[in-house]
């Protein structure tokens, strides 16, 4: 019989120093149950991975010690154009066609979603493996539900254009379907970039668009803020450069 693929949802404080969560606060314990009990990874980085085992081990002990489990980084996009992969990413999964359970888990939040890892789960579903998803925070939802904005319609759009014409009229573009279709759209963007980005949906969005950004969700200190563009820009706040956010619009 072929092994599971569990997704396991990760913490949302990665890179956050001295911000870290009690794991228990964040995860449902039968998370943290089938993670202490996985002995084969994959995983999109190998060192954080360590990092969150070790947080698990001091709830829950490890049943293997943590220098002999295998954790296998994802693959890294090709450069230069498309290149199939879908050799690499079967080959992830033949701990599974072993007979062993294997655990999916991102840097932060919930695998596969926003996460180079949802290819591996499309894998696992051609190869008739078993997936199960673990409950546990995703920023963007997270985010969603607190903004106060259509979670009846949305979209989830990724990173916008850095520069600064062309992320303008990707901008436009996403007001002019929000409006259309009354649909909410949510986006990301490098913490350092957090506050460029603010500005260019300032600058671009107009005054009755509702405009909310979620910061820090789960750390201390976390917070949403939702207003119309008119609001935001006589509040004149300021985002931190070294927390996540979400930026979710309303038009």
């Amino acid at each position: 019989m072929n092994g599971k693929l569990y997704l396991v949802p990760n913490t949302l404080d990665f890179g956050m120093e001295g911000a870290a969560v009690d794991l228990q606060a964040v995860l449902p314990l039968q998370a943290i149950a089938v993670a202490a009990r996985l002995t084969v990874w994959a995983a999109e980085n190998a060192k954080t991975t360590r990092a969150f085992l070790k947080r698990v081990h001091e709830i829950t002990p490890l049943t293997q010690p943590l220098q002999s489990l295998q954790i296998t980084e994802l693959p890294r996009p090709p450069k230069g154009g498309r290149v199939d992969q879908s050799a690499e990413w079967k080959k992830l999964l033949t701990p599974c066609l072993d007979g062993q359970d294997l655990g999916l888990i991102s840097e932060a939040g919930l695998p596969a979603i926003a996460d180079p890892g949802a290819l591996l789960v499309e894998a696992a579903h051609a190869a008739g493996i078993e997936v199960v998803p673990l409950s546990g925070p995703s920023s963007l939802l997270m985010a969603l539900s607190s903004s106060g904005l259509n979670g009846q319609s949305f979209a989830f759009v990724g990173y916008l254009p850095v520069e600064a014409g062309t992320r303008a009229a990707r901008i436009r573009e996403l007001e002019a379907i929000s409006h259309k279709q009354q649909q909410t759209q949510l986006m990301i963007e490098t913490p350092y970039r957090n506050g460029a980005l603010l500005q260019a949906l300032l600058t671009t969005l107009k005054p009755t668009t509702r405009l909310s950004i979620s910061c820090g969700l789960s750390l201390p200190g976390g917070f949403t803020f939702s207003a119309t563009v008119a609001t935001w820009r006589s509040a004149k706040k300021e985002l931190p450069d070294k927390v996540p956010a979400v930026f979710s619009f309303l038009a």
